[in-house]
């Protein structure tokens, strides 16, 4: 999770080493970074020190630190180049729904409306409550479903029990939404003084009418398609939009349950409205088929995004060797048709009348007498001839006219 302003996911203005800010090490583990994460998002949200802008500020730091250090090529990036790594690209942060004003979060909801993806963190009123204990949790039996209604930047929780066989079978927990709201799926693991600590979240995505998220504890690993990396990706580079298409599969963080209570939640992610929601909770020993072609497709999908890696590669050269070639047979089509025209040219010179050939092709006269133009059957001479003969006549009769007066 991370936060941002509606501004645009832009970095602190003085950045401070990421591993620094979230006091851990360069050595440190995912889990090690997400729990630190989560410990200072919540000494710092703006939930909690609206009257403090220095918290602010802190905040915005720790979610920038940890939107770097939370993707594993990033972290590598900035390992190896430092800031210098993200100059030319933007960094893709969160936004806090509850520290937005209601302008900027009617342009949140039109953007989303619109089909920009955009990421949003839980309020840490809800994360406050189920640290503390405070929380209901309903009982979800396995098998079972609810179908609830949950405000805007609310969470319902839920607590589903399973036993040693159903554990080993496997676990599926989903949650969807016939009118398409906008939720999290979320997992909590209980601390030792009674409390749930945030470990999981899936954001609902739209697949045919419904929206839905869904956690898969199958004792193998599967992936999550995240739009957002996918959006941005094919933003990047649009003419390759095809080869990005899996760039956004990410693998799920946990793949197995241990017997005993499991705490889940539905958070309403809605701009303005409450999110109607149905959650159900599956036992996998029903579904083996289903989850061994699931283990299958996710092996194809895998190897797929390799290959098209690869084809990507081959694809791109193929490509830069057609524009050469396009490029070369245009400059020889230019060619072949200067050197046929010149020819033509040349070959019209063998005449005695000296008839210049212009650059269209067209044969003007040049140095004609009249004489010439009647010999050769030219209109222009005929007509010249007429207009002699017209002045003639005329010259005639002016003298004739005038003899009748003397």
């Amino acid at each position: 999770m991370a936060s941002g302003r509606m501004g645009g996911p832009s970095a602190p203005p003085v950045r401070r080493d990421p591993y620094e800010v979230l006091c851990v090490s360069k050595d440190s583990s995912d889990q090690d970074i997400k729990a630190a994460y989560r410990k200072l998002a919540l000494k710092y949200h703006p939930d909690k020190n609206a009257s403090n802008p220095e918290a602010s500020e802190l905040f915005k730091e720790v979610a920038y630190s940890y939107s770097i250090l939370s993707d594993p090529e990033k972290r590598r990036q900035y390992d190896a180049a430092g800031f210098e790594a993200f100059e030319s690209e933007g960094i893709d942060m969160e936004i806090d729904l509850s520290s937005l004003g209601t302008v900027n979060t009617m342009f949140a909801a039109l953007f989303s409306k619109l089909g920009v993806p955009i990421k949003t963190t839980i309020s840490a009123t809800v994360l406050e409550e189920a640290l503390s204990g405070t929380v209901t949790v309903k009982p979800l039996p396995l098998g079972t479903s609810v179908t609830e209604k949950v405000d805007k930047q609310s969470a319902h929780f839920f607590g589903v029990t399973i036993n040693d066989q159903q554990a080993q079978a496997g676990i599926v927990v989903r949650v969807t939404s016939a009118i398409q709201s906008k939720f999290k799926l979320l997992f909590f693991e209980q601390e030792a003084n009674g409390g749930y600590d945030l470990a999981l979240q899936e954001d609902s995505e739209k697949i045919g009418k419904v929206t839905s998220a869904a956690m898969y504890f199958l004792h193998f690993q599967v992936y999550r398609m995240d739009s957002v990396v996918n959006t941005l990706a094919m933003a990047r580079d649009p003419e390759a939009a095809f080869f990005k298409r899996l760039e956004g599969l990410q693998p799920c963080e946990a793949s197995e349950l241990k017997p005993g209570t499991h705490i889940f939640a539905v958070y309403g992610d809605n701009f303005f409205k409450s999110a109607t929601y149905t959650i159900e909770a599956l036992c996998a020993k029903s579904y083996e088929d289903t989850t061994e072609k699931l283990k299958e497709i996710e092996s194809k999908i895998l190897a797929k995004r390799d290959a098209l890696r690869q084809f990507e590669i081959e694809y791109r050269k193929a490509l830069a060797c057609f524009q050469e070639v396009t490029n070369k047979y245009t400059q020889e089509k230019q060619s072949v048709d200067e050197l046929l025209k010149q020819r033509d040219n040349i070959l019209s010179s063998f005449t005695i009348h000296r008839s210049v050939i212009n650059s269209s092709g067209d044969a003007n006269s040049s140095c004609k007498t009249p004489d010439e133009d009647i010999r050769f059957g030219s209109p222009n001479g005929s007509l010249d001839v007429k207009n002699k003969l017209n002045k003639k006549k005329w010259f005639n009769l002016n003298l004739n006219h005038s003899d009748r007066k003397g």
